[in-house]
């Protein structure tokens, strides 16, 4: 998958900033993705108007073919996204938790495990309470990621079809 392609289920779950896309599409370009939209869009500057930078990020995903996905799906890659970000380290539990920005339906057993660990933290929660909170999710994340086959739609490198 590249990475127009990995930033539209991003787009969509709004863990993307529109800031970041004018140099994602330099980077598509030079990747040797193109039209006129991508090329519009990789001039224009990270402070620019948000719905101009939306609305040729959209339009240049539709000139290259490349579909929005839905919401729910949009939340399940992202939720597959944070328990592979957890289960390698490269995330830490509070990460998670504060990267969960919006409604995930979730489909399975694994991942409904996963959001509800996920959503049980509470700035409120005693001291003692945190690590088997976080132990939890580590052990949620494990389980998401050893069930499923999202990972490889959303390019994460040794996934199950990796």
């Amino acid at each position: 998958m590249d990475r127009l392609q990995h930033s539209a289920w991003r787009y969509v779950a709004e863990v993307l900033p529109p800031e970041e896309l004018p140099m994602l599409a330099a980077h598509a370009l030079v990747d040797g993705r193109d039209s006129p939209a991508l090329r519009e869009l990789a001039g224009l500057p990270r402070r620019s108007d948000e719905t101009e930078i939306r609305e040729l990020y959209v339009q240049a995903l539709n000139e290259l073919g490349i579909p929005l996905p839905d919401e729910e799906t949009a939340g399940r890659w992202l939720l597959v996204n944070l328990a592979f970000g957890l289960a390698k380290s490269e995330l830490g539990p509070m990460d998670v938790a504060n990267r969960l920005s919006m409604t995930v339906a979730a489909l399975t057993p694994e991942e409904t495990q996963f959001l509800s660990v996920a959503a049980d933290y509470s700035e409120w929660m005693e001291p003692d309470e945190l690590p088997g909170w976080e132990n939890d999710l580590r052990a949620a994340a494990h389980s998401l990621t050893a069930s499923t086959d999202l990972g490889s739609v959303i390019g994460v490198p040794g996934s199950r079809r990796d």
